[in-house]
């Protein structure tokens, strides 16, 4: 199976998604003008991997910001994950946030709350 990787824009995100070594991340802001269309290639490449997958998945987020409509797709790839775990290949969340934005932090615990998936909750120092 091919990797995924998408370039960040000043409006959306970089997408490396590693499918030899089932390490999939999300990084940068994402704010794209249709949510829908820029995720959809991310969809159906989970779609994909959930037939192949690694004994263990590793989904790295490490988003500055988001906006609403990015936050729908966001949960559509969680559950995508979620589905992988059910299917008995162990999946991981590694959510990464600035020790100064609660905002952030708070989103990781509302997706927490929602998706059935270990959620590791990493506040990142300022030097």
């Amino acid at each position: 199976m091919d990797n995924l990787l998408i370039q960040p824009s000043n409006k959306t995100p970089q997408i490396s998604f590693d499918s030899a070594n089932g390490v999939l991340e999300i990084s940068g802001r994402s704010i794209p003008e249709n949510s829908v269309d820029f995720y959809r290639p991310v969809l159906q490449w989970l779609e994909s991997y959930q037939t192949s997958p690694k004994p263990e998945t590793k989904f790295i987020f490490k988003l500055e910001y988001f906006n609403t409509s990015s936050s729908k797709c966001l949960l559509d790839i969680f559950r995508k994950l979620e589905k992988l775990s059910e299917a008995g290949h162990p999946t991981i969340i590694e959510w990464y946030f600035d020790e100064d934005d609660e905002d952030m932090q708070e989103s990781g615990e509302d997706f927490q709350e929602i998706i059935e998936l270990p959620f590791h909750m990493i506040e990142l120092k300022d030097d």
